[in-house]
């Protein structure tokens, strides 16, 4: 779980982070489920965007993503979410400490 000093840090990082994925018609199958978990193991922090012909909001998708790899929802604005997740092997992102 992150505090809200790790996630506003998160949220500044996503800024200047583009989206690479898109969320369409089709909804958020296993195979984004699975581009997703290797997209966060290799940049911890990525943002997404769900299309108008999704049948799920962006928040929906998010929490459903997020469940499934285990990452956390960092911020949904309108059509686009981040996510984070910590690297097992390509640690980039340091975090403030929970207790600071």
């Amino acid at each position: 779980m992150l505090t809200s000093k790790q996630r506003a840090q998160l949220r500044a990082l996503a800024n200047s982070i583009d989206t690479i994925f898109q969320i369409g018609k089709t909804g958020v199958g296993d195979q984004i489920k699975k581009q997703v978990e290797d997209a966060l193991e290799a940049r911890e922090l990525i943002k997404l965007r769900v299309l108008e012909t999704s049948p799920q909001t962006a928040r929906e998708a998010a929490d459903e993503i997020a469940e499934a790899v285990g990452a956390d929802v960092v911020q949904v604005i309108g059509s686009r979410f981040v996510l984070y997740k910590e690297s097992k092997e390509n640690k980039k992102i340091v975090l403030v400490k929970k207790n600071g």
